[in-house]
């Protein structure tokens, strides 16, 4: 059996430098799967529809740069292996997320946020404190922020034109997979966060919303 190979400090910071890089820079991440709006056709939208729904499109993009920045960030300090292994997967996982948001929003003819780098910054903060912590924390904060995604990918199903098939394909997997990454996360013994975190992490979320709706 061939053993795992471990990685030193100065190793896992070339890592996560090369991983910011991916996520931050157009069209970098790879997804593994084909994004579901591939197989649904175009929709005639007016002009204000598109730029409603660039924008909704536009949060989500930016919900997943966060995404990869927290799970860096936790799996950059988590105690146990295990937990860094899942936070890594995760990560992986959303880049097929990040991929589709960034394809459907310039087919839209629109563009991503200008506020990643610094959204990024800040989630790679959080999720590296909260790893710092403990790793039941950091999970913890895994399955609460994946409960905030979920009800922000609800509302935005509701948002969006009938007619627009393809955004709605996206976001549905992505509130599946957004679900399953949150209900593995309190499986792996993550702490249940009470609900006044949770309502501050909604007020956060929406003060995010806001500032990237448009730019």
């Amino acid at each position: 059996m061939l053993s795992q190979r471990h990685y030193s400090p100065a190793d896992r910071l070339l890592m996560q430098a090369d991983a910011a890089l991916r996520t931050l820079l157009p069209f970098s991440g790879q997804p593994t799967r084909p994004s579901p709006a591939l197989l649904k056709d175009a929709a005639e939208l007016s002009e204000s529809e598109s730029r409603h729904v660039a924008g909704l499109m536009r949060i989500n993009h930016t919900g997943e740069v966060c995404a990869q920045a927290l799970y860096q960030g936790q799996a950059l300090t988590a105690g146990l292996p295990r937990v860094r292994q899942a936070m890594e997967k995760a990560a992986d996982e959303e880049v097929d997320h990040l991929a589709w948001c960034e394809q459907r929003i310039h087919q839209l003819g629109s563009h991503t946020s200008v506020l990643n780098p610094l959204f990024y910054g800040l989630s790679f903060g959080i999720g590296a404190g909260a790893g710092m912590i403990s790793d039941r924390i950091s999970l913890g904060f895994v399955a609460a922020t994946e409960e905030q995604v979920c009800k922000h990918l609800d509302d935005h199903l509701q948002q969006l034109p009938v007619a627009d098939e393809k955004s709605r394909a996206i976001l549905e997997q992505m509130r599946e997979d957004e679900a399953h990454h949150g209900a593995m996360a309190l499986d792996a013994g993550g702490f249940r966060f009470p609900a006044p975190v949770k309502f501050g992490m909604s007020l956060l979320a929406k003060v995010m919303t806001k500032a990237t709706y448009r730019i």
